[in-house]
């Protein structure tokens, strides 16, 4: 008999200390609803860690509109605020966790309840919702700051909650991008590219950048490209981009490959032409590279690659003549000598132009100043050569030729 009294004065016990966390998760919700928003939290963390109550969708429920109401509030938009409004987005999903994510549940239409807006705030949703239209809020008045990192932060919360926005998932992978968060960036990115109804041009873009330059993972940026051509066959920024990395990946033949089918395309493509210059450079047939470089000139005549690379063709070649003469048995020199000079100098005077053209892209390069420089020089272009000495002093000093 002692213990059925016991029995039943623990099952007492435990009823009521159910029915005061109960309590407990009303008082929370009443605090909510008058604006007292720490007490409302304070009563409601309690009720979470409570066996019964801390089971209930119902808690969660209320914890997380508690603290997207104090998310909405902040308006300090610091690392705090993100956490909070991470913290609110959280409760709500633990509470359809426990609700068996059934969105149609009563549990599933308060967390995914729709802002509208014009309608009285009583009827406004207090889920997900709320905190995506006010996180994007914050992310527009930290980028409006130039605080990418921050914007980053909310704009990420914000596309966490509606994967299926892409203009916030662009935007918190463009942010991310310029605050140098890589991992988020490709993370937002590549939630893009799982779209198929969306223009996924510049994700492609923004991904090859991180995995070349970033990571320095060629494989995985020409991935990407290979990837992207496949859906954007005739963009030429990808063409150039597969070009470079087959080149930086040294598949000589592949790139090759690559670059007679974009000319096939666009003729008049100079960066391309440029490439199909270098590559035959590479393979020892300067003559080839040079009319390839050229051509680039045709096309743009202020492309500074073009110039440049055409320019120290016709510069090396020089080069190569004069040590050819100062290697010239004794029996020759006299022979050969003059006629080969001369040749050299031709091939000098036709830098000029380039070099100039080139110098007129970048008007502070000092490499190309110098190489003027001596190039003037050797030709006895006295004023031409003091022309660029002066430049050349003003830009990196008087003893630049020590240097």
């Amino acid at each position: 008999m002692k213990k059925l009294i016991l029995s039943l004065a623990l099952v007492g016990v435990a009823s009521t200390v159910a029915f005061g966390q109960k309590k407990v998760v009303k008082s929370a919700e009443k605090s909510l609803r008058k604006g007292e928003l720490a007490t409302a939290l304070s009563e409601i963390e309690a009720a979470t860690q409570d066996p019964e109550t801390g089971s209930d969708p119902e808690t969660y429920l209320i914890k997380g509109k508690i603290l997207t109401n104090q998310f909405v509030a902040d308006s300090s938009n610091t690392e705090a605020t993100v956490v909070t409004g991470r913290s609110a987005f959280d409760a709500f999903t633990k509470a359809l966790e426990l609700d068996g994510n059934d969105s149609t549940s009563k549990t599933g239409k308060e967390v995914y309840k729709e802002v509208v807006a014009g309608l009285p705030d009583n009827l406004q949703g207090e889920g997900v919702y709320k905190i995506k239209n006010a996180s994007v809020d914050k992310a527009i008045a930290r980028y409006e700051e130039d605080d990418m990192a921050l914007a980053s932060k909310f704009f990420g919360l914000a596309a966490d909650i509606d994967p299926s926005d892409t203009s916030i998932v662009f935007n918190a992978g463009y942010t991310a991008n310029a605050s140098e968060n890589w991992d988020d960036a490709k993370k937002y990115l590549n939630l893009l590219l799982d779209n198929p109804d969306y223009n996924k041009l510049n994700a492609y873009y923004f991904l090859i950048q991180i995995a070349n330059t970033e990571e320095d993972d060629q494989e995985e940026a020409y991935r990407l490209v290979k990837e992207a051509r496949e859906e954007y066959p005739m963009d030429k920024g990808l063409s150039e981009f597969e070009i470079q990395l087959l080149l930086q990946l040294e598949k000589m033949d592949e790139a090759m490959a690559s670059i007679k089918e974009s000319l096939e395309k666009d003729p008049n493509n100079a960066p391309i032409r440029l490439r199909y210059g270098y590559l035959k450079e590479q393979s020892g047939d300067l003559e080839g590279a040079l009319e390839e470089y050229l051509k680039t000139t045709e096309i743009d005549p202020n492309f500074f690659e073009g110039n440049y690379y055409a320019a120290a063709v016709y510069v090396d070649k020089a080069r190569e003549i004069i040590n050819e003469v100062n290697n010239l048995p004794d029996d020759e020199w006299e022979e050969k000598s003059d006629k080969m000079l001369a040749e050299a100098d031709d091939l000098y005077k036709k830098a000029v132009p380039l070099f100039e053209r080139a110098l007129e892209a970048k008007p502070e390069n000092t490499e190309i100043m110098q190489i003027l420089f001596q190039i003037h020089t050797r030709l006895k272009n006295e004023a031409k050569a003091s022309e660029y000495d002066k430049k050349l002093q003003e830009l990196i000093g008087p003893n630049w030729m020590e240097g």
